[in-house]
């Protein structure tokens, strides 16, 4: 039984590996454009709260497109629906970059050209999630799961990092032009697909024609199985009630003493844990009590949470600020792990108990989970810290997390005996 990270998927399936490193690529890019606009933005406006604004115009689309391509993908052959929202994302990268190299000095220029890619996002991201079971045997999900938590991660160390030196060195419009390089890889694993049109629909549920009536069929569904419901309630748990994010900035200076970098230091611990944890995720496709694995994940993450809660409220008292921070940056990439492992679970159970039919409209519910959950996290933390401090709030934030998994686990207890070989809805 293998230890290490999985690769079987790669090994087995040249279309899926032409779709994972197109998009593991990609990935890196948009990681690099995520930063290099936030900076283009402050260096406009001079306002942290117009930077602000980019994750309102990028929030938006994603929830909008996230439901209703769903529908899309469900009614249409999925390699087409994703190439064109590609070209989307294609061409508003292409535009970003001309904007950088025609001196633009308009951040709602950016704005619009966020949304334009978000919007495309929000397609592509679920139809690729709908794609991978119709390339793989059930069995090797989980394996072709933690390689995509892998890349994501790797992409959101990579990326920033990227960002960071090729601005210096080239401007922005060197680093847009990179991204639009990088994504070009992502069209070429699509394009090199083969076709990929929907199973047909049962009786009584729409599905030729995307719309209003489509998405509730979706949403329905997704009120009556109660083991893919748990996958979002669970994750919820996780990243509404204990999301620490918006916490760093004052963590850094306040408890830690630093600035930027130690909030970079804290970001990157997540990630670091995450791939960390998916390069010892060669087990993961063993594992048949799926359900129970997310709920253990869940309530790690609050532990982890909670402990790094504790370590902010004893720095320069029971720790030195240093050891403090050292220990934090432990909990977070503890955290980090748990939430990967809770991904490819989540992710895999969502794609083995749906039914080929709805599987794009549930994938583009995933999509505005993972999207607004943080960012609804984020306000919650921030507005606690703002009643209490930093430290209550990262250390209720995690009590809750577990209390919250807890008591869903007692309502939904056939989720806790979800057995992967026959993988109920």
């Amino acid at each position: 039984m293998p230890i290490l990270l999985d690769l079987t998927p790669l090994r087995v399936s040249p279309a899926y590996r032409r779709l994972f490193t197109g998009f593991t690529l990609a990935g890196v890019g948009s990681q690099l454009t995520v930063v290099a606009i936030g900076l283009q933005v402050y260096h406009l406006t001079g306002s942290s709260f117009s930077v602000g604004l980019v994750g309102l115009f990028a929030l938006v689309p994603i929830i909008v497109m996230g439901l209703y391509g769903g529908a899309l993908i469900d009614a249409h052959d999925r390699r087409t629906v994703a190439l064109v929202a590609s070209s989307f994302m294609w061409a508003s990268g292409i535009l970003t970059a001309l904007q950088a190299w025609g001196g633009n000095t308009n951040p709602l220029v950016l704005y619009l050209l966020v949304a334009v890619n978000s919007a495309g996002f929000a397609v592509v991201s679920p139809a690729r999630s709908a794609i991978y079971p119709r390339l793989l045997e059930r069995h090797l999900l989980p394996a072709a799961n933690a390689l995509g938590v892998f890349a994501f991660n790797v992409a959101l160390t990579v990326g920033p990092l990227m960002a960071g030196f090729l601005v210096d060195w080239g401007g922005y419009k060197l680093a847009y032009s990179v991204d639009v390089a990088l994504f070009t890889a992502a069209l070429w694993g699509l394009f090199r697909l083969p076709s990929i049109p929907p199973e047909p629909h049962p009786e009584g549920l729409s599905g030729g024609r995307p719309g209003l009536t489509s998405v509730l069929d979706g949403l329905r569904f997704l009120g009556t199985r109660p083991n893919v419901r748990m996958t979002f309630l669970a994750d919820f748990c996780a990243m509404i009630l204990a999301m620490p994010r918006a916490l760093f900035p004052a963590v850094a200076a306040l408890a830690f003493g630093g600035g930027a970098r130690t909030v970079g230091f804290m970001a990157a611990a997540i990630a670091v844990g995450s791939i960390v944890a998916m390069l010892f995720s060669g087990r993961l496709g063993h594992l048949r009590r799926q359900g129970l694995a997310v709920v253990v994940c869940v309530a790690l993450w609050g532990v982890s949470v909670f402990g790094f809660g504790l370590a902010v409220g004893s720095a320069g008292s029971v720790l030195t600020r240093s050891s403090a921070l050292w220990v934090g940056v432990l909990f977070l990439g503890c955290a980090g792990a748990a939430d990967s492992v809770s991904a490819v679970f989540r992710t895999t159970i969502l794609q083995a108990a749906t039914p080929d039919y709805l599987r794009g409209r549930l994938q583009g519910v995933f999509i505005v989970v993972v999207a607004g959950g943080p960012r609804l996290g984020e306000f919650l933390a921030g507005s606690v810290a703002t009643a209490s401090s930093e430290a209550v709030a990262a250390i209720a934030g995690g009590i809750a997390c577990v209390l919250a998994v807890g008591a869903l686990s007692a309502w939904q207890r056939g989720f806790l005996r979800y057995d992967a070989r026959e993988p109920t809805p």
